[in-house]
């Protein structure tokens, strides 16, 4: 059962971020963006966590979020 909340996988300095919508802090600090999107999975397997955009693609640009 997951904790009901929205996640935002974000670039940091230290790596990528899990953090909940409205959250002042992150949940977790990770290596990789694959990593953050694994653990917002593992927070809430019910949603799909927000993952911000790290490139130009077709679908978008940085600071844009997409669904994973």
């Amino acid at each position: 059962m997951g904790t009901g909340k929205e996640y935002y996988v974000e670039p940091v300095e230290e790596g990528y971020s899990v953090k909940s919508l409205g959250a002042k802090r992150a949940s977790a600090i990770l290596p990789t963006q694959k990593k953050a999107i694994e653990k917002a999975l593992e927070l809430n397997p019910d949603l799909k966590p927000h993952v911000a955009r790290v490139r130009h693609t077709k679908a978008g640009h940085p600071d844009q979020f997409e669904k994973k």
